[in-house]
């Protein structure tokens, strides 16, 4: 393990993300070391993999939504 990658792991960011003065959205360690091994499955499961995630983020915003279409109507009945 070289030094820098001694670092990075230390410290729990990437490399990119120290070197570029924090332009880069912060991605830890533990989420890249994810990220490339979901690079490197064959395409189908990957596609598959990548759906699902896909269909968490989506779950996850209209969970909000509906989150705050509750919360305001709340408020207006309270009102």
């Amino acid at each position: 393990m070289t030094w820098t990658a001694k670092i990075t792991d230390v410290l729990g960011y990437t490399m990119d993300y120290l070197v570029k003065d924090r332009v880069c959205e912060q991605i830890d360690n533990e989420t890249l070391k994810k990220l490339k091994e979901i690079q490197n499955l064959d395409p189908e499961n990957k596609s598959h993999v990548i759906s699902t995630i896909d269909a968490f983020i989506k779950t996850a915003k209209l969970n909000s939504i509906k989150d705050l279409l509750y919360y305001f109507r709340l408020t207006k009945l309270l009102l």
